[in-house]
């Protein structure tokens, strides 16, 4: 799959999202391309300071592969620059490549705020692929932000 259709299935997985939770989405393939996992933000819905997408996901993805919580050779593909937490989470799982859309100027933790994932203290930096269809996966941002105010 090109980046972009990684993207675009995050997208998909983002329209998962119930109406309180940001429309944020992931999705897991394995390293034959297999999809393993798709998540949406659950935080409100599931009352988890947790439950973003990324982690969702990814726990999923680990429970399918069966290696215990590795992610080696993985890609994550979500439409939002991951938080810390996230971005933590990715590294600690050895998730091979990131792919995400937009940029997150005031929570981003891949190079807008922070960059968690590059930072060359760890022992493991995943690949990073950045602004795929950036303003493609702003716009249902946009909306929701839109509608809460």
């Amino acid at each position: 799959m090109t980046e972009e259709q990684l993207i675009r299935q995050a997208l998909d997985a983002a329209r998962l999202a119930g109406p309180r939770d940001v429309p944020i989405g992931a999705v897991v393939f394995g390293p034959d391309g297999t999809e393993l996992a798709r998540a949406a933000n659950a935080r409100e819905e599931l009352g988890d300071p947790t439950a973003h997408a990324e982690i969702l996901a990814m726990r999923a993805a680990a429970t399918r592969l069966g290696d215990g919580w590795r992610l080696e050779g993985c890609t994550l593909a979500v439409t939002v620059e991951p938080c810390t937490m996230c971005a933590g989470a990715i590294v600690m799982a050895r998730v091979g490549l990131l792919v995400f859309g937009a940029w997150e100027p005031k929570t981003g933790a891949v190079g807008s705020l922070w960059d968690v994932v590059r930072d060359r203290r760890l022992t493991y930096r995943p690949q990073v692929r950045g602004g795929v269809l950036a303003a493609e996966c702003a716009a249902p941002l946009e909306e929701f932000f839109a509608r809460q105010r």
